[in-house]
Formats: structure tokens, C-alpha cells, sequence
């Protein structure tokens, strides 16, 4: 993977036009994958912090067909306000590129689409060293005009560390970053 694949912009003014293979998928979690060097960088991320299964991957790569499945069946369920807030449209979801992690604080239940993954404790730890490991916190409060998504606390990104340094240290979204480069 280059560079420019990784700062691949995806929203819903910027549908995904890639075509990932599927042998570039590496398994993070019970039926979650990554791509390669995104799961790499989760796996070494979860190891230095001794999560120790106390984070759970909750949905990585995702099909355009999956990503349709979920946008439908929330509309059904959660009506569309809800879903418009917490779901990309099928074709505009950064699962598809196989860089995007949702992460969830280990527990009986896990809600798939709005995973419980607190500031503190064991997911403050992931936070904390993220960046250093090429991951953002994609949606962030306060950006929900910008993204496009409302705050999504359990949702990252890896855009790879110098770049996520980058964001991190000057608090932008993705949308920001790219647009300051």
C-alpha cells in the first residue's frame, strides 16, 4: 500500500472508487479483517498497550453489499434520522477501503453500530499512542459538519503515523488535513 492509498478520502462527497483485493485482507478479530499494514499496525498498537482482548475489533472491512445490508437494515430498525447520523450510504463508508477499525471495550453484549469504547482506562490507552501507530479518531465532536458523520468515539482510521501524528497534534479531521496539504 502507498502512501495516497492510505489518505484515501471516502464520505459521502467522495464515494469509494477503489477495488480492494481481497488476498490485501488480514484477519483482526473474529470475522473482522483489515488490510495488511493497517492490520499490522492495529495488532502492534493492541500489544503495546496489554490489551489483552479487553478491546475487541467489532467491524473492519466491510462489502459494498455488507455496507447496504447495514445502511437498509438501520433504516428498518433506527429510522432514518438515526442512520443518516451513525451509517454511511452504501459505496461511501471508509470500511470499504479496509482501513477503518471500529473498536469496542470488551463485553457480553456489543452494539455493532455505536460500540461502547469509553475515554478512560484500557480504550484511553489505545487513544493515547493511536497516532503513533497511524490511527485517528475519524469522527470527532465538533467535526460532525465537516465529516459529514456524528461523533463516533469507537471508529478509526489508519492513515499511517507521520500523517497521523500530523492530525492529531493540529486536532483535524481528515477532510482538514487533506485540504491543508
Amino acid at each position: 500500500m502507498n502512501r495516497s492509498d492510505a489518505l484515501v478520502l471516502v464520505n459521502a462527497r467522495h464515494p469509494y472508487a477503489g477495488a480492494l483485493p481481497l488476498g490485501e485482507l488480514c484477519p483482526v478479530g473474529r470475522g473482522v479483517f483489515l488490510r495488511r499494514e493497517a492490520a499490522g499496525a492495529l495488532a502492534a498498537l493492541l500489544e503495546e498497550i496489554g490489551a489483552g482482548g479487553r478491546i475487541l475489533p467489532v467491524s473492519g472491512w466491510r462489502s459494498g453489499a455488507e455496507q447496504r445490508a447495514l445502511w437498509e437494515g438501520s433504516l428498518a430498525a433506527n429510522g432514518p434520522a438515526f442512520t443518516q447520523s451513525y451509517v454511511a450510504r452504501p459505496g461511501c463508508s471508509e470500511h470499504q477501503t479496509g482501513l477503518a477499525i471500529d473498536v469496542a471495550l470488551a463485553a457480553e453484549h456489543i452494539d455493532f453500530i455505536r460500540p461502547d469504547f469509553p475515554y478512560e482506562g484500557i480504550c484511553g490507552a489505545f487513544r493515547a499512542r493511536a497516532a503513533a501507530h497511524g490511527f485517528v479518531l475519524r469522527y470527532p465532536a465538533g467535526k460532525e459538519n465537516i465529516t459529514g458523520i456524528a461523533h463516533e468515539p469507537w471508529h478509526f482510521r489508519y492513515v499511517g503515523a507521520p500523517h497521523a501524528e500530523r492530525m492529531a497534534a493540529a486536532g483535524l479531521c481528515l477532510e482538514e488535513y487533506l485540504h491543508e496539504r
